[in-house]
């Protein structure tokens, strides 16, 4: 149970009991998950009225030794593929789900700050994420790994993914806003919301220069892949 002023981590966040499940896809083997999705592949193909006679046939054996050989495993195909709604629900909730035991209290919690736009009340945006990158060259982290923080106007991050502690009323309040960040327009979905009330900012003047040219450096490969490695003029 947090208490005030409690100092967070990130693992702390997600509802421990949405994190321990049954999930048979995660206990397959690599080849074992690619026949099985094979499997449905072929039967998609098999429903299809166009199929020719001696397509048919051939999908039809190919079908017939792929199920062979996931049965021989102890794989049950038509068991595992009715799983797939639940075990989807299941990891959504570990994904999203909060820890109620954090909810409402006063925390502390160190992370990267992404600007954002402003309340419709003027209040000051932002989100925290638990590493840099985060929602512009790297994937989004799961909603409840991202908290929407509303700023008490003594601060504000100046760039993306400012390195900040932040201390204030941690509850959760989902949200999903689309924003533009570095990459393009970026749907942030966040489980919880924080009312700031005190910042601490992390990041040297020497450590900010680094990150800015290695983002740089980035930006310019990415560039590069799509062009070939021709300039704009060219």
């Amino acid at each position: 149970m947090a208490t005030p002023d409690t100092e967070l981590d990130w693992a702390d966040l997600p509802d421990p009991s949405a994190q321990v499940f049954e999930d048979p896809y995660r206990d397959l083997r690599p080849e074992e998950f690619d026949d099985v999705l094979y499997v449905v592949r072929l039967r998609g193909r098999l429903q299809h009225d166009s199929v020719s006679g001696e397509e048919r046939q051939k999908w039809q054996a190919l079908l017939t030794e792929t199920e062979d050989v996931l049965a021989a495993d102890g794989i049950d195909v038509d068991w595992l593929l009715d799983q797939r709604e639940v075990v989807m629900e299941r990891r959504r909730k570990a994904g999203t789900n909060g820890n109620p035991q954090v909810d409402g209290q006063t925390i502390t919690l160190a992370g990267f700050a992404i600007p954002a736009p402003s309340d419709p009340d003027g209040r000051s945006v932002a989100y925290l994420v638990p590493e840099r990158g985060m929602c512009s060259h790297m994937p989004p982290p799961p909603p409840n790994q991202m908290i929407r923080v509303r700023l008490n106007g003594d601060w504000a991050p100046s760039y993306f993914h400012e390195p900040v502690r932040l201390t204030g009323m941690l509850t959760i309040d989902p949200t999903v806003q689309n924003m533009m960040v570095v990459d393009g327009l970026m749907p942030m979905n966040a489980t919880f919301q924080l009312e700031t009330e005190r910042v601490e900012t992390l990041e040297t003047e020497a450590n900010r220069l680094e990150w800015k040219l290695s983002a740089a450096d980035r930006i310019r490969a990415a560039g590069n892949r799509k062009t070939g490695g021709a300039k704009a003029s060219e």
